[in-house]
């Protein structure tokens, strides 16, 4: 299983990234994450000729070829950063590389909420028609005062939390199976009834 571990912020020291990181380091029985920064993403500006910077075609081509998303998102003023927002107009524009696809937020913060606001504004943006993204339901990893969850190692100091990210994680793992399997359905009952229909024309 390929997945992309998309880093919402362009700070150098983001605690998201070190999150994925540790995801990246500990969680590889049969899985492969891989980072992707949007950090170098230009501002969006809409342009009239619809031709995307060359980051924005990369990062879209290697969404589509992977089987899922994490989406690792801080929060600033109870919302998405700006460069997150920056990069999903972009991914958005004229293009669907999130169409379908199977994607699982999760979140740090420096403060008590763990950016628990921010995740419910993604699921929003991502549930827009022009993105059309698979979130995982019921789940949210939500980990507060993340200046302090980190060893100088980059691993949770928190055995506890550590286990519920695990859980978590193998639950997206089975989210992103059925994802693949109902798709596959989905496109055998439409030939299906297409096929049938046409016999009766």
């Amino acid at each position: 299983m390929k997945l992309i571990g998309l880093v919402g912020s362009n700070s150098k020291k983001s605690t998201n990234r070190i999150l994925l990181q540790y995801m990246q380091k500990h969680f590889t029985e049969g899985v492969e994450i891989k980072l992707i920064e949007i950090k170098e993403f230009p501002m969006f500006n809409k342009p009239a000729s619809m031709k995307l910077p060359d980051i924005v075609q990369e990062i879209s081509e290697e969404i589509k070829l992977s089987d899922g998303v994490i989406i690792a998102t801080p929060e600033y003023d109870h919302a998405i950063p700006a460069t997150l927002m920056n990069a999903l107009a972009w991914l958005s524009y004229g293009i669907d590389p999130f169409l379908n696809k199977p994607v699982m937020i999760i979140g740090a913060s420096y403060g008590t909420l763990g950016s628990s606001r921010a995740q419910l504004q993604l699921r929003q943006i991502l549930d827009a028609p022009e993105l059309k993204a698979n979130v995982m339901p019921g789940s949210e990893f939500l980990l507060a005062h993340s200046l302090q969850s980190f060893n100088e190692a980059g691993d949770l100091s928190d055995i506890e939390v550590a286990k519920n990210l695990e859980k978590l994680f193998k639950s997206f793992q089975l989210f992103v199976k059925m994802v693949a399997n109902f798709s596959s359905a989905k496109e055998f009952i439409l030939e299906d009834i297409e096929n049938k229909e046409s016999l009766n024309k």
